[in-house]
């Protein structure tokens, strides 16, 4: 560990107590892993299996889902990993794919849920040409591009970061992520501040101003239509965006993505309904889910 080229190794110490609390973490931890993986994996596997489903609506849903495996998949297994080791250590280079996949996770949320407002700003402001502007070729493309655009920004943030001399060893965080291996180097960063800086003026920034574009010609519509309709078209919005934004920045993102739209989805609720229910005689038991 002389110079930054003989370096394999940083640590990890964004963890607090750990000897103390290291099997109560562990189980949390774990049980929020399970939780995430069977929740997504279970709307996915409806989404997937009901030719009803398949619609725009319902596959950038799944896409969602997908996308929020992939990030628990980034984060979960090394944190588990580290909970239960003496010491918490891992390979530079396997910090920065770790970072590239979080950093990945996070963009795609954002290119992702745009595509989503566009497909009902386009069913609700456009009914008539709905099926004309999201033809199956068109939503390819559209998935493509929500993950492309990400893996391209960051591969450049990553190239950048990896480039930078290394004069500190030691993450006050408990997994990867670029900007903090960035104040590891004791080389010139301003490239990397300045790149990331538009990335996300770009990137993050002008996703948000999109979605809440849609939203406001959506809600535009709304008001000028009947009350059934407002009715109709929020109940199919709500779940995609407000629920979100109150809750998948503030608590556990992977998690209560298919807690919102398994619920709040009729079509996905019914088939999950349908999916754990069984016969006793002549009764039907179902989890007892409400519909609203």
């Amino acid at each position: 560990m002389e110079n930054a080229n003989n370096v394999t190794c940083l640590t990890l110490e964004g963890h607090v107590e750990l000897q103390k609390y290291r099997y109560t973490y562990f189980m949390i931890t774990f049980t929020v892993c399970v939780l995430i993986v069977c929740c997504n994996s279970v709307v996915i596997a409806v989404i997937y299996t009901n030719n009803h489903l398949h619609e725009p609506m319902y596959i950038f849903i799944a896409a969602l889902l997908c996308n929020a495996l992939f990030g628990a998949t980034a984060l979960y297994p090394k944190l588990l990993i580290d909970l239960l080791s003496e010491r918490q250590v891992t390979y530079y280079h396997t910090c920065l794919l770790q970072a590239f996949c979080i950093y990945i996770y996070a963009a795609a949320e954002f290119t992702l849920l745009s595509a989503m407002a566009y497909d009902r700003y386009v069913s609700i402001c456009k009914p008539l040409q709905y099926s004309t502007l999201l033809k199956i070729y068109t939503l390819k493309k559209l998935l493509f591009v929500c993950w492309f655009l990400p893996c391209s920004e960051n591969s450049v943030g990553i190239i950048l970061t990896s480039r930078l001399p290394l004069c500190k060893f030691t993450l006050n965080r408990i997994y990867c992520e670029n900007y903090s291996v960035i104040k590891l180097s004791c080389g010139d960063t301003s490239v990397n501040n300045l790149y990331g800086l538009f990335v996300f003026s770009v990137a993050m920034f002008s996703a948000a101003i999109f979605i809440i574009y849609s939203y406001i010609r959506i809600l535009a519509v709304c008001l000028r239509n009947s009350k059934d309709f407002r009715r109709k078209a929020l109940q199919t919005c709500l779940p995609f965006h407000f629920h979100y934004f109150f809750i998948e920045f503030l608590i556990i993102p992977p998690l209560f993505n298919p807690i919102i739209y398994g619920l709040k989805m009729h079509e996905i609720l019914k088939r999950i309904q349908m999916l754990f229910s069984w016969k006793n005689g002549t009764r039907v038991f179902f989890l007892n889910f409400s519909v609203q």
